[in-house]
């Protein structure tokens, strides 16, 4: 079959999960034609991944979450302002992936959480089915565990998670571990998208902390840390525009640009591991028997936080606060193993969804169901 990528571009982990099915497709004897990636002013595609991805990459103005002024959070309030400007943007951006479909000749769509896909098959009604892939999608099954924050930050994101898969034949919801289907949300269950790299990894253990930040503005309690703690070796990953490829801050602390090959090398000899909640990463750690700290920079990233905390991947906290991190891994971490076996079943499971793919039906749209839908 002939695959197009849509990937939401902010962060790391949607490339990467792009990437890992792109090499799961090509050994499967598929083929993926095209790569479509939101982009916004505050986001620059990262180099591994133009260096790694196959297909064609063609990108679209795409919606996005402003941080705070301290560049930490997400802000709510100013990015609905920020996006609801935007609109006719967005509009052009639609019928760009819409006529992107047609041109390419793809036989299925797969969605890596890009809300305008799902606003493209509510407006323009492609004929293509298509299939969203993502750890967010577990938010809409009937038996995941939310932390106990805003209710209306809660419902607002499954809202959200519903909107980027409107029409959508399956949501493959990736998972720390194995839970039943929810076939009435046509949630599927299926492990992470770990790349080969990762697998292939001998994990070793040196003495210094690595870490990724999807906001610079965390750096300031890195920071904080370090002028506490100089002794203690610190390799912090970012893609803060304008940053060289490495801030030497002293032989103790160094934040890098994001490169996937080297993020992967540091994460692989780390003594533990510290991150703004990303499921990638934290999925990276847990293979690799690495602890990890948690600091969700939007809600999320708390959910994503909590899942993981309860899969006994690591510790949450407010700011990068290592001397936790460090007690942690000294006092109470265990590797799950039974995360290896689940992680490593991911090829066979996720190409048989995808092979096994069943039509939309032509009636979803249909202005009855239209609110069926979205409550589902």
């Amino acid at each position: 079959m002939k695959f197009l990528f849509v990937v939401q571009g902010e962060g790391r982990g949607h490339f990467t999960q792009a990437i890992t099915l792109e090499e799961m497709l090509l050994r499967n004897g598929h083929e993926v034609v095209e790569v479509l990636v939101g982009k916004s002013s505050s986001r620059t595609l990262p180099g591994f991944f133009n260096r790694t991805i196959k297909a064609p990459v063609k990108r679209f103005i795409s919606p996005n979450f402003l941080p705070t002024q301290a560049n930490k959070r997400a802000c709510l309030k100013k990015s609905l302002a920020y996006n609801m400007l935007r609109v006719p943007e967005y509009l052009r951006s639609m019928h760009y992936i819409n006529q992107r479909i047609k041109d390419t000749g793809a036989e299925v769509v797969i969605n890596f959480y890009e809300l305008l896909t799902g606003l493209t098959y509510l407006l323009f009604r492609p004929s293509v089915p298509y299939i969203c892939i993502g750890h967010q999608y577990l938010f809409l099954h009937k038996d995941f565990e939310f932390p106990r924050k805003s209710p209306a930050q809660l419902s607002m994101l499954r809202f959200f998670t519903r909107l980027t898969s409107m029409g959508a034949a399956k949501r493959l919801a990736l998972s720390f571990v194995e839970m039943e289907d929810d076939s009435e949300s046509r949630v599927i269950v299926v492990p992470p998208l770990l790349r080969r790299e990762v697998t292939s990894l001998q994990p070793e253990q040196e003495n210094y902390i690595h870490g990724y930040m999807v906001n610079s503005g965390f750096s300031d309690s890195v920071h904080e840390f370090h002028h506490l703690h100089p002794r203690v070796p610190l390799h912090f990953f970012w893609d803060k525009s304008g940053a060289d490829e490495v801030t030497e801050i002293d032989e103790n602390l160094h934040f890098h640009q994001i490169d996937d090959v080297k993020f992967l090398n540091y994460m692989s000899a780390c003594k533990a591991y510290a991150s703004t909640a990303g499921f990638e990463s934290i999925c990276e750690a847990m293979y690799l028997g690495k602890p990890v700290l948690m600091v969700p920079a939007h809600i999320e990233q708390d959910c994503n936080a909590y899942d993981a905390q309860r899969a006994g991947a690591g510790v949450v906290a407010d700011g990068f606060d290592i001397e936790t991190l460090l007690r942690f891994s000294e006092d109470e971490y265990k590797p799950n193993t039974t995360f290896l076996y689940w992680a490593r079943s991911s090829e066979r499971l996720i190409i048989n969804e995808l092979e096994t793919l069943t039509e939309i039906e032509s009636s979803v749209f249909t202005l009855p169901n239209f609110t069926k839908y979205l409550s589902i």
